[in-house]
């Protein structure tokens, strides 16, 4: 599927902090109001994909072994399909469920066109 989706520099680094704390990590961009749509990281293969997900990226970033998966519900990705998707990072605090919650810090997704 491309370069569907990216990293800034600093969702990078912050990736590779997580990385070096909990080990291989994914992301799967909520489509559900209580998260405001926020990618949430996860340890790899703790979120459980089903057929109803597809994998739209695998992330490599810079000082991580391995790519970094990146889910979407396939319903949302229909409504998504026309944009690029950029994991980027700002102050506050995301999800409980999302790995960057005890960091001051919450992942969230920036668009484009296609």
């Amino acid at each position: 599927m491309g370069d569907l989706v990216t990293v800034t520099p600093a969702a990078a680094e912050l990736i590779r902090s997580l990385r070096e704390r909990h080990g291989p990590l994914m992301f799967h961009q909520s489509g559900g109001c209580c998260d405001g749509s926020a990618p949430m990281c996860y340890p790899a293969g703790e979120f459980r994909t089903g057929g109803s997900d597809i994998l739209l990226a695998s992330l490599v970033v810079d000082g991580v072994p391995e790519p970094v998966g990146f889910w979407m519900s396939r319903s949302q990705w229909d409504l998504w399909k026309h944009t690029r998707l950029t994991v980027d990072v700002v102050p506050g605090r995301g999800s409980g469920f999302s790995l960057e919650a005890p960091e001051g810090l919450r992942f969230l997704i920036r668009s484009t066109l296609a």
